[in-house]
């Protein structure tokens, strides 16, 4: 049952609260060889360590388990287990025939587990998630050949096509767009989308989150989050915002930069604090928990979670600090032409130009 009409009311009614990172769940399992593998993977002849999507096939229940203490610590929408559940990502695995299965059974998974607690005063929501792919449409990858490209638009545009389609069919209430280092890769993925569009395919709305990578402000690829968000506008998305790389310290900048430009909802998962030398994330859950309620308090999001390594009690600890507080009102839409390249170039009309009589 998709619930998409809902979700705008509620969106407007709350601030409301994703879930946190799955990819950390995972690793306090420590799964092994083995655990990827399970019995039907047994023989395949390439390692499969590392490979999450792939659990939702071997180890269902872990997933499933994931996405109950999620809800239970109080998130509102859930994200499927799909990050790299596409034909680019799974061909470094030798899985590609697998991508369909592997984003119908996530979705499937995370479906269940919403329904279980779900009431007509509470819904619960499946977000369809669609990563990055582990390739760049507009970098090459040999500093000797500046022109080079590992992969072609079209190779990525099939590539989300052929997950978007599969995570739609089974049942997404959403679909998100989520950690884009390169806004080209994400154009990729509005293209396909459209083109399923124009199949007769019912889209659910977009959710978009974009990824700063340091502290220059600026995504992989050199967008500031205005040019970003004016790139990504044409889709009418359901939310634009920002997630991992930063902790939401270093983050807040950039998600108050989108909150003062987008004229639509603003979404904002951190991680839990910057990486430490081991890898890991130090930020505690009332930590996180007090950048989050103060964004909530400056009125600068209405959707909030959490990214890589924050568990169910960082999420439980956000969706406390947001209680009760007022969503961020949208602004109407902009009227001035934009556009953009790295940055924002903005017309506003002749009488706005200088020298203009």
């Amino acid at each position: 049952m998709t619930k998409t009409n809902d979700i705008s009311t509620a969106a407007a009614q709350r601030i409301l609260v994703l879930d946190g990172a799955m990819g950390t769940m995972i690793q306090q399992q420590k799964p092994d060889e083995a655990t990827y593998r399970g019995e039907r993977f047994a023989q395949h002849p390439s390692d499969v360590a590392g490979n999450n999507e792939l659990l939702s096939l071997t180890q269902p229940d872990m997933i499933r388990r994931i996405h109950e203490e999620f809800l239970a610590a109080g998130a509102d929408i859930l994200c499927t287990n799909t990050f790299g559940a596409n034909a680019i990502s799974q061909a470094d695995y030798g899985m590609t025939d697998l991508v369909v299965e592997m984003n119908r059974e996530s979705i499937r998974l995370a479906r269940e587990a919403a329904d279980a607690v779900a009431t007509p005063d509470r819904p619960r929501w499946v977000a369809g998630g669609i990563g990055p792919t582990n390739q760049t449409a507009s970098i090459s990858p040999d500093v000797n050949d500046p022109g080079f490209r590992a992969v072609s638009f079209d190779e990525l545009a099939q590539a989300y096509g052929e997950a978007a389609r599969a995570l739609i069919e089974a049942g997404a209430d959403l679909l998100l767009i989520e950690t884009i280092f390169d806004t080209l890769n994400a154009k990729a993925a509005l293209f396909a989308i459209d083109s399923l569009a124009d199949e007769g395919v019912r889209i659910p709305p977009l959710m978009i989150s974009g990824t700063i990578t340091d502290r220059s402000g600026r995504t992989l690829t050199g967008q500031t989050p205005e040019a970003f968000w004016v790139s990504m506008s044409h889709a009418r998305p359901f939310s634009i915002g920002l997630n991992c790389a930063l902790g939401a310290g270093e983050m807040r900048a950039h998600v108050r930069t989108l909150s003062q430009v987008a004229d639509t909802r603003v979404s904002a998962y951190p991680n839990a604090g910057l990486p430490n030398e081991m890898g890991g994330y130090d930020e505690t859950p009332a930590e996180t928990a007090a950048h989050l309620g103060e964004w909530a308090d400056s009125g600068l999001v209405n959707i909030v979670g959490g990214c890589c390594g924050t568990t169910p009690e960082h999420i439980q600890a956000i969706a406390k600090a947001v209680e009760g507080k007022a969503p961020r009102e949208v602004p109407e839409k902009v009227r001035h032409m934009r556009l953009s390249g790295l940055e924002v170039f903005e017309m506003q009309g002749a009488d706005s130009r200088e020298g203009a009589a």
